[in-house]
């Protein structure tokens, strides 16, 4: 007959093993290591880009996955490599996930990246392979890949993409969006006016006229213009207020 002893022991360390197993993999899907880090100021603030002191302050409600968004995104980056040192330019997260189900994750994704400094920079590589990630099955593999390109933490990264206050962040900023009047992607306010652009190029002649640029040229912000070849004047859809968000 064997030990009773060695059984109990055995048994012992199965137990104990099969519970830190569990444990390790419960807390693997938690974000306690990282949520303490997270500040509502420094997640608004990683979204701020230029000089936050200016007068002329630009902000953009904007969807990673809406394509009009990616062909006013070359026409920002000139803008503020332009004037980047004389306005103010905040980006805002509008995600229509009606149309655009991966825009809330991809959201999350870029303020995931804004705590480790990289908010821009991952906010690029989301414009410039749109037609990647979007067109994917499930792209958080992609949003990795793209932590990992930029430097960051990956671990960090996947485990704050997840957590509430990411998530609250981004539901914040659409609630934003819904109580400034927001009706579309892309929707830009220049010191709290909304602009009404058809063509790439009005963005800058709008924010040339408030630097005092074009101090000859008379443009008035509720004119609508014609729209250009190859921009999309006509919104998607827009979710319900009371949002439910995935991944």
């Amino acid at each position: 007959m064997k030990n009773p002893w060695v059984i109990i022991a055995v048994l012992t360390v199965v137990l104990f093993g099969g519970a830190y197993i569990y444990s390790s993999q419960v807390n693997e899907g938690t974000n306690e290591d990282y949520d303490s880090s997270i500040n509502a100021t420094a997640l608004t603030e990683s979204q701020i880009k230029g000089n936050p002191d200016s007068e002329v302050k630009l902000v953009e409600y904007s969807d990673f996955q809406c394509p009009a968004c990616a062909q006013f995104y070359p026409v920002v980056k000139e803008l503020l490599d332009k004037y980047g040192d004389q306005i103010s330019f905040e980006y805002r997260h509008f995600p229509l996930i009606q149309n655009h189900p991966f825009a809330e994750p991809a959201a999350r994704a870029a303020v995931a990246a804004g705590i480790q400094g990289k908010f821009y920079e991952y906010h690029d590589i989301l414009f410039e392979r749109q037609s990647q990630w979007s067109t994917a099955l499930n792209p958080n593999r992609m949003f990795s890949e793209y932590a990992t390109e930029l430097g960051l933490d990956v671990n960090q990264f996947e485990k704050q993409m997840r957590s509430s206050d990411i998530r609250d962040k981004v539901k914040n900023d659409l609630q934003d969006g819904f109580a400034a009047g927001v009706t579309g992607t892309p929707s830009f306010y220049l010191n709290g006016e909304k602009l009404q652009l058809t063509t790439l190029g009005d963005l800058m002649l709008f924010t040339e006229q408030a630097l005092g640029v074009n101090a000859g040229l008379e443009i008035d912000s509720e004119i609508e213009v014609d729209a250009g070849p190859g921009v999309t004047a006509s919104p998607a859809a827009l979710p319900e207020p009371e949002v439910k968000f995935g991944i």
